[in-house]
This record gives C-alpha cells, sequence and structure tokens, in this order.
C-alpha cells in the first residue's frame, strides 16, 4: 500500500517540514509506504532550509531535516497529492482558492485528525522560543500517528 501526503504551511520552514518528517518516522516505523512532502503557500523561503529551532527539535527526535529546502505548493500538488493538509485556516482558505478544478487531492485541516482538536490550527512557533517548536512538534506528532492509524485500517 501506498500513499502521498502534503503538508502546506505559510512559509515551509517550521510547521510543514516538521510535520513532513514527523510523518516519515511514523509511516517507516509501522512499515507503510508513503510519499511525503511540504510547501508554504507564500515563496518567502524558497530554496531555504528549515528554521534552525525546527532543525533542534527535529534533532532532538532524531530527524535530521537540514536538507529539506523550502518550495511553494503549485497546482499539480493538487494531482500529485492524494492529501494535501493545511496546518492552520488561513492556508486552507488559501489552499481552496488555488486548487485547481481538476485537482483530485483531498484538502483538509491536519489537526481535523486529531480528536479533541478539531478545527484548531498547529502551533505556529516561528515568532515565539523554542518552547514553541516543541508544541509545534506534539501537534505534528498526534496528526501522524492519526494519519498512519487511518492508513493501516485502509490497508
Amino acid at each position: 500500500m501506498s500513499a502521498s501526503v502534503l503538508f502546506v504551511c505559510l512559509g515551509n520552514i517550521c510547521r510543514s517540514p516538521l510535520a513532513e518528517a514527523a510523518l516519515r518516522a511514523e509511516a517507516e516505523r509501522a512499515g507503510l509506504s508513503v510519499t511525503v512532502d511540504s510547501a508554504g503557500t507564500g515563496d518567502w523561503h524558497v530554496g531555504s532550509p528549515p528554521d534552525r529551532r525546527a532543525q533542534a527539535v527535529a534533532l532532538r527526535h532524531g530527524i535530521d531535516i537540514s536538507g529539506y529546502r523550502g518550495r511553494q505548493v503549485t497546482a499539480g500538488d493538487f494531482r500529485r497529492f492524494e492529501h494535501v493538509f493545511a496546518l492552520d485556516t488561513e492556508n486552507l482558505k488559501n489552499l481552496r482558492r488555488i486548487q485547481p478544478s481538476e485537482g483530485t487531492a483531498d484538502v483538509r485541516l491536519l489537526m481535523d485528525l486529531v480528536p479533541g482538536r478539531e478545527g484548531s490550527s498547529v502551533t505556529d512557533p516561528y515568532f515565539g522560543d523554542d518552547a514553541g517548536f516543541d508544541m509545534t512538534w506534539d501537534d505534528v506528532t498526534r496528526a501522524a500517528r492519526a494519519i498512519v492509524e487511518r492508513l493501516r485500517e485502509r490497508g
């Protein structure tokens, strides 16, 4: 079984690369084949590595994301990926606005998969301190586990 997932936030240097890393790790632990990527709705950080604080929190969990590079979501992503998850409600609105009519991806809010967190956004740590990145990691890890569980059920 294979699946394809794209995580989208604003700049693709904090939340979405952490979500990408968390799902890659959870899928590997579960022995699932999943194509995973991340992107931003904005273009400010195209080609840039993740924020150093995002890299640090991932590394504390045994994952090196220093090789990831920011990119902007494209129209083709809505056909290339089965699932496109927005990490907050503003980016969900942006994704729905730019989604082409021929797009086949299921576009939804990531935290809708986590019981009790429906309708909420992944914590945005960008303007805060290191503790915010730990909260973000917790959010995306919980969501990654929910995705893996759904993929197992789909089997």
